[in-house]
């Protein structure tokens, strides 16, 4: 089990790299991958640089060797040397060579660490840069660390002008692409924090790989850090492989990659929470601006999911997101440990008990896409209420129009789609005055009747999806002008001072 920082331990005198080691109480254990292809020469020096490796931030080394169907005998040779290092390697043979990226795949499945970095057999990159790489998880925060071989380092060799060109020209369309500004796309030496790699797809069988996992990373928001490293290149006729065509393979991805968000594995945060994702990045930025002018200082957010909302209303004075999965709570934490203003628990909106501590701790309550899916609305609206101050406001947003329920409804777990006079009797009854009432995105409204109830569709397409999110800056002028009503409902109620 990999340990989390839990912010409600944070104290006033002590420093934010104290707070973000307590990721790693006893050091990272870091799984090193190494894709081989037909390196039986460097590969056992390689070894034994890695395993040389020191640094007070690696608690644990767990190298994974990935044999990409060599043919030259590598095979043999790395599961004699990991033979006598059983308790630290593994081997894992592959029956032909499918790639770089497909190796890397094998790879990351196999990894039990808390960081995972990727280390090519050819000599060309340093272990002992690793230990400069860990740093930033454990001073900064951070998700992702890049080492690159064009900042400032102590050494690197002069090789090809032209393909460092190339190189250069690639991580500039990249950086116009992502809106990064890194020096080095095509590093080989990419560090991850071991639960957000694992939670990404990852489609790229060759060297691809590298400008899809940037686009991925940029596109989840994710705390990304460069460090300089040495480079030793070889030439081509030392064994180096990268060719020409890569360059124009690169392009084609980053072009896809642009285009599709693919960006969580369905086994990791659930099918349902992957389409909400997927179809909400832009999405969830207009829904924030419409509720930030009712957010007060002290705020608990029910159901955050994976933050897609929170990290647009944060900072604040306190900020507690909350869930009751086990996944979404590992993935909130990361998100939290270098964001000391932002706590992470556990509150179940159904069971009163879990309010227990937060009597009347908030000025307000952030409930999202929750209530229709309760068993019972007012022991939930009750238990908000004990949650917020008096004078303090919950703010809701739910799914409106009962005409447009249909099979996505059911799929969501959607118990009704409310109206306005459904939701004000709630709020009434559970000592809430209601304020405002709004009528939000009326364009989604059409394409849900239209896959909904005309298709009878479960779901949206990837393209649909997409189509929708790349059109949101134009939804955001003109929603409020079309004269039906919208797909979803935002109320802001207020506590009533005497409402118990």
């Amino acid at each position: 089990m990999i340990p989390s920082f839990d912010p409600s331990s944070t104290g006033p005198n002590r420093s934010r790299e104290d707070q973000w080691r307590e990721s790693f109480p006893h050091g990272a254990t870091l799984s090193v991958i190494v894709p081989v292809y037909n390196e039986r020469y460097l590969v056992t020096e390689l070894l034994t640089q890695l395993l040389n490796v020191s640094s007070p931030g690696i608690g644990q080394l767990e190298i994974i060797i990935v044999d990409d169907g060599s043919t030259d005998g590598t095979t043999a040779v790395v599961q004699e040397f990991a033979a006598h290092y059983s308790e630290q390697m593994r081997v894992i043979a592959k029956p032909k060579n499918e790639g770089k990226g497909a190796a890397i795949r094998a790879g990351i499945d196999a990894t039990t660490g808390d960081l995972i970095v990727i280390q090519d057999a050819d000599l060309e990159y340093d272990p002992q840069d690793l230990s400069a790489m860990v740093r930033p998880f454990l001073e900064d925060g951070a998700d992702v660390v890049y080492g690159s071989r064009f900042a400032v380092s102590s050494r690197r060799r002069a090789l090809y002008f032209r393909h460092t060109l190339g190189n250069r020209v690639l991580t500039f369309l990249s950086n116009l692409i992502t809106e990064l500004n890194l020096t080095d796309v095509e590093t080989c030496y990419k560090m991850f924090r071991a639960p957000l790699l694992k939670s990404i797809p990852l489609r790229s069988d060759d060297f691809a790989f590298e400008i899809e996992i940037t686009a991925k990373i940029s596109k989840r928001h994710c705390r990304i850090y460069e460090v300089p490293i040495s480079y030793r290149g070889r030439a081509y006729s030392e064994g180096k492989k990268i060719r020409w065509w890569d360059g124009l393979v690169a392009l084609f991805t980053m072009v896809r990659f642009w285009l599709i968000d693919d960006l969580y594995r369905a086994d990791s945060v659930g099918v349902y929470l992957l389409h909400r994702l997927e179809r909400t990045r832009r999405f969830s930025g207009w829904l924030a601006d419409a509720l930030r002018p009712w957010i007060g200082d002290r705020v608990l957010e029910l159901e955050a999911g994976l933050g897609d909302i929170t990290h647009q209303l944060i900072p604040r004075d306190r900020y507690v997101a909350s869930d009751v999965n086990k996944n979404n709570l590992k993935y909130l934490r990361n998100l939290a440990a270098a964001k000391t203003h932002l706590e992470i628990q556990s509150v179940d909106l159904e069971v009163p008990s879990s309010f227990d501590a937060h009597e009347g701790a908030f000025d307000t309550v952030l409930c999202l896409n929750v209530l229709e899916q309760v068993d019972d609305p007012m022991v939930a609206l009750h238990n908000l209420a004990r949650a917020v101050k008096p004078g303090g406001r919950v703010v809701l947003y739910v799914p409106q129009g009962q005409f447009l329920y249909s099979r996505i409804d059911e799929d969501l777990g959607h118990r009704c789609r409310y109206d306005r006079q459904m939701l004000t009797q709630e709020l009434q009854s559970s000592g809430f005055l209601v304020e405002h009432l709004q009528a939000f995105n009326r364009t989604g409204m059409l394409a849900w009747w239209w896959n909904g109830r005309v298709l009878g569709r479960r779901d949206f397409s990837r393209w649909q999806l997409k189509i929708f999110d790349l059109l949101i800056p134009l939804f955001k002028v003109f929603d409020r002008f079309f004269p039906w009503p919208g797909l979803g409902l935002i109320a802001v109620a207020r506590k009533i001072e005497n409402a118990g």
